[in-house]
């Protein structure tokens, strides 16, 4: 049974919409009040009907700014009129091309967009493997950096007086986490609140690093990439990264259960 193009266009969009990565707790406020405002406004005189067409015309809508963000960087240019140009071509059940070949256009579309940017993450992964062997090499003839036997490279800042956990041990922690070029990609300080979790549950540099803390004290981790993601990528940090972290151990919680560790 075949699907209307628009049908189809709009399945994806609205599927395609719910798998958007997370937003930063900043844009997420932005975004609640201007939703806010916008219940107040004239969405509240619109019917069930025009509701649910809105938020289809806004799920595409927000996918199609998504897309055209991600093409933007890898150099493949979104060309809008072209796309305007289709979806009303659609609309009015007038395109230029067949149904068969505006799925062939499309999927050679996205697997050229894939490649592209299966380009640039093995591009970054090779330069992040150079960069951050220099910054290491560097960052390990300070003065207080000591090393251990796996590459890990840790800093005192401030020494505890509490008990050191093992790696089955679940610690509450307050850090902050940077990129070697200082861009912040994660911070639990950022956030007011610090986190708890099982020790043997987090990067290996982690499992490794907090070992060598007692309760009240705090260090700075250099953590080599095979130490951290390897080449996988997650949010802001690209494959083969190194990465920064002041840990702050506030506090031994209790002996995590073996049967939840990786």
């Amino acid at each position: 049974m075949r699907k209307s193009l628009v049908a189809l266009s709009t399945v994806a969009a609205l599927g395609l919409f719910a798998c958007q990565p997370n937003t930063d707790d900043k844009t997420k406020e932005d975004m609640a009040a201007k939703e806010t405002s916008t219940q107040d406004s004239a969405a509240v005189d619109m019917t069930e009907a025009q509701k649910h067409a809105y938020a289809m015309g806004a799920s595409m809508g927000i996918f199609v700014t998504n897309r055209a963000k991600q093409q933007d960087q890898v150099g493949l240019p979104l060309d809008k009129e072209a796309l305007k140009e289709g979806f009303l071509d659609a609309m009015n059940n007038e395109t230029k091309f067949s149904t068969g070949d505006i799925q062939k256009f499309a999927q050679a579309g996205e697997e050229q967009l894939r490649a592209k940017q299966q380009e640039m993450a093995t591009k970054a992964a090779e330069e992040n493997i150079k960069i951050g062997e220099d910054y290491l090499a560097e960052n390990a003839k300070k003065d207080g950096v000591v090393v251990t036997d796996s590459g890990l490279q840790y800093e005192v800042i401030k020494e505890g007086t509490g008990k050191s956990p093992s790696a089955t041990d679940t610690v509450k922690v307050h850090y902050h986490g940077t990129l070697i070029d200082g861009t912040v990609f994660d911070s639990s300080y950022e956030r007011g609140e610090p986190v708890i979790f099982p020790l043997n549950r987090v990067i290996p540099g982690w499992t490794e690093g907090v070992q060598l803390m007692k309760e009240g004290a705090k260090y700075r981790f250099v953590i080599p990439a095979d130490l951290a993601y390897g080449e996988r990528s997650t949010g802001l940090i690209t494959p083969n990264s190194t990465l920064i972290f002041d840990v702050e151990l506030l506090e031994v919680v209790e002996q995590a259960d073996d049967s939840q560790s990786e």
